[in-house]
């Protein structure tokens, strides 16, 4: 895990967090008025993005890293490389980084798994001026998912969509 500042990051990181950062703004959080966005990295370099969504019956709320998932699996893609994640209250900005919850850890550790990758994890206060990176492994550790399980997952793994590799989905 490690602490750095925006001007630090790859031209991609800063990208997915910016990603994250507009999305952020769609959020449905009539609620908390907590607004939260996430953006992926697929394997295959398209940006997947989420924000939240809430409900009346709280635990049915879905979480930006959850919507995003759910997002990418809809459009026939479920490896990536790195998420990005940030946050802003109604009233108020951020202080700490904004890191995912228990079940947004939990599928981001399946998500790693069906990846095989560690899965990088970008955590950004609202005004981007603390950027705290993990992977996925240091935020669950001794996770337990598909491969704990002997769980064949590889039909999960790098399936082309319809439209063949490198087919460019509109959103």
């Amino acid at each position: 895990m490690r602490l750095t500042e925006y001007t630090q990051l790859t031209d991609i990181q800063r990208c997915l967090l910016d990603e994250a950062e507009r999305v952020m703004k769609t959020a449905y959080n009539p609620y908390s008025n907590f607004s939260v966005g996430a953006a992926f990295l697929a394997q295959d370099g398209r940006i997947i993005s989420g924000s939240n969504v809430e409900n009346a019956a709280y635990g049915s709320t879905i979480c930006a890293e959850r919507a995003a998932i759910l997002r990418a699996n809809a459009m026939e893609i479920r490896e990536f490389e790195q998420v990005a994640i940030i946050a802003v209250g109604k009233d108020f900005d951020t202080k700490d980084v904004t890191g995912p919850c228990g079940s947004c850890r939990q599928n981001l550790f399946e998500s790693s798994q069906v990846s095989r990758r560690n899965l990088e994890v970008i955590m950004s206060t609202t005004k981007k001026d603390k950027i705290v990176i993990a992977t996925i492994n240091e935020l669950l550790p001794f996770g337990f998912g598909p491969n704990e399980l002997n769980v064949d997952i590889i039909r999960y793994q790098s399936q082309p969509g319809p439209c063949g590799p490198g087919c460019t989905y509109e959103d």
